[in-house]
């Protein structure tokens, strides 16, 4: 069984860090490349970063920024937003990221998933589902910063992405991000219950009680946090940290 991971997930915009709350309002964080040497303090084991322009604009991806964040970069990266084709996905890679992650791209074109497994690896293709559920509490698939709804249910494209050869699944429920309200555990349950690739669970972590609920009960194999690794608290001020690691292992080992 995979140790489970606990990931800052990093939004980028325009070369800045921000954060967003429910996909809207993004707010100002900071440099990214500054952040990234706070982490690298921190000795975090991993980190993701999204670019929401790219997505929602359809963009390519800041190569030369990019490139300045991995050069500074000592844990392993994953990047998503504008990654369309197996050439961008291969520019990313190189410059020094370890994964790409694909979203919007995908529902476009599901073959894309299977061709940048069989270039780079299932290893280094993390499919992102965003979730958002409508005014009868249903789950379905968005994309393109959750501006498009598509008539998917996010278990069944799991088990799709899957099948193309998406060697992860980044679950994010659009209704909890930025909320500090806890994760959608029942919807985690239930795509980490019909897949057999890891799952990692995004979209309102407020506390590390919240991390643990969607390990334990979600069953999740890794945790992305956003406004808890961004924020001093709900409503203050930015502050870059990341929760205390001995409170982290006791909330995902059970202890």
């Amino acid at each position: 069984m995979l140790r489970t991971r606990v990931i800052p997930c990093l939004l980028l915009k325009g070369g800045s860090l921000v954060k967003t709350v429910r996909f809207r309002s993004p707010a100002y964080i900071g440099d990214p490349v500054n952040t990234v040497r706070i982490f690298n303090e921190l000795e975090v084991d991993e980190l993701t970063l999204l670019d929401i322009r790219a997505s929602l604009e359809g963009a390519a991806p800041e190569l030369a920024s990019l490139g300045q964040i991995a050069d500074e970069c000592f844990m392993p990266l994953a990047y998503g937003g504008g990654v369309r084709d197996v050439a961008t996905a291969g520019q990313i890679l190189r410059i020094g990221f370890e994964k790409v992650v694909v979203n919007s791209a995908a529902l476009e074109n599901p073959r894309l998933i299977t061709e940048l497994a069989e270039r780079f690896g299932n290893q280094a293709v993390i499919a992102a589902i965003d979730v958002k559920r409508n005014v009868v509490g249903r789950a379905r698939v968005v994309s393109r910063s959750a501006t498009q709804a598509h008539a998917l249910d996010p278990v069944e494209w799991a088990q799709e992405l899957e099948r193309l050869g998406a060697g992860e699944i980044l679950l994010t429920s659009v209704d909890r991000e930025g909320t500090w309200q806890g994760f959608d555990v029942p919807l985690t349950a239930r795509v980490t219950a019909a897949v057999n690739i890891p799952v990692i669970a995004h979209g309102g972590a407020g506390s590390i009680e919240h991390i643990r609920e969607v390990v334990r009960t979600g069953d999740a194999s890794a945790v992305a946090l956003g406004s808890l690794v961004v924020y001093q608290n709900k409503g203050m001020g930015v502050l870059v940290s990341f929760p205390d690691k001995s409170a982290l292992t006791r909330a995902v080992r059970g202890a």
